[in-house]
């Protein structure tokens, strides 16, 4: 009973199990697509691979560029990865030169106060829109990392489906051993029982 009751509960967490892996493994690719949909759309672009041979502080490559986001020269920008690199190596790198280190909300206040200071209202325009930029790419590397995350949590769900399954097959393999083996001793037991009661009738 409690070997049927065993099977019957891995098939059962099994069922559930591959239903959250298929599930969240559609959820990772359509996470995945559609970020890389709005990407593509974009067409941004790294600059090429020329243009990272002589890197120079203030200039459009700077020497830190090189470790992040020289190995995207020349490409797309499609993936996370890449976003994650653009957004946080490039883009901020550009307006902290501009800037010299001030950020967005220092700058509208200093533009503020100086509301005919058009270089100032020029930076505070130019600054923005590379923030938002950034916070653009940032949100799909995020997203990114979310249908990553849910890629793993459903191959792992798979695995564990599968082990219930087996669980649940070794289960009912072990019940119909159990049946047969009773089935084997039956004749045995009851031929003893015949016997004895034989015996005691004799006496």
């Amino acid at each position: 009973m409690r070997r049927n009751i065993f099977s019957i509960t891995g098939f059962a967490v099994a069922v559930i199990l591959l239903a959250v892996g298929g599930l969240t493994l559609w959820g990772s690719a359509y996470i995945h697509n559609s970020v890389q949909n709005q990407l593509s759309a974009q067409q941004i672009f790294f600059p090429p691979k020329a243009a990272f041979a002589h890197p120079k502080a203030g200039s459009e490559i700077t020497p830190n560029m090189i470790p992040t986001v020289s190995q995207y020269a020349g490409q797309q920008l499609l993936t996370g990865q890449q976003a994650e690199a653009y957004a946080d190596h490039f883009i901020a790198q550009h307006i902290t030169d501009m800037t010299g280190g001030k950020t967005y909300a220092q700058l509208s206040t200093a533009s503020i106060a100086q509301p005919d200071n058009t270089k100032l209202a020029g930076l505070v325009a130019t600054v923005f829109k590379g923030e938002t930029l950034r916070s653009m790419l940032l949100n799909a590397y995020g997203w990114w990392k979310v249908s990553q995350i849910t890629y793993i949590i459903s191959l792992a769900a798979f695995g564990l489906g599968a082990v219930s399954f087996l669980a649940g097959l070794f289960g009912f393999a072990g019940l119909r051993h159990d049946r047969k083996l009773a089935a084997a001793k039956a004749p045995a037991i009851e031929q003893i029982n015949e016997a004895g009661h034989e015996a005691s009738t004799t006496a």
